[in-house]
């Protein structure tokens, strides 16, 4: 299976902000091993939209799969609790 691309929205770096450090690596490395897969077992389809989630603890990564161009487009990064608020 090909590899994909990683990219980042803009508004990325600002969310990975408010997130404490411990967390931020756990997020990273979920993210990393999106790569291979990224419709591994554990990540969601959101209805109505042409995104993906996965969950880490108590967080959720939004993300986008352009499978043309191999890349995986990451949306957002929050809270459970606030991270559909956009």
């Amino acid at each position: 299976m090909a590899k994909y691309k990683i990219t980042f929205k803009s508004s990325v770096p600002k969310d990975l902000l408010e997130i404490p450090n411990q967390d931020v690596a756990k997020i990273l490395t979920r993210i990393d091993s999106l790569i291979e897969n990224p419709r591994m077992h554990g990540s969601s389809k959101l209805t109505g939209k042409e995104l993906y989630r996965v969950r880490q603890g108590n967080y959720r990564i939004l993300y986008e799969i352009d499978d043309a161009q191999l890349e995986i487009i990451v949306i957002r990064i929050a809270h459970r609790a606030s991270v559909y608020d956009f």
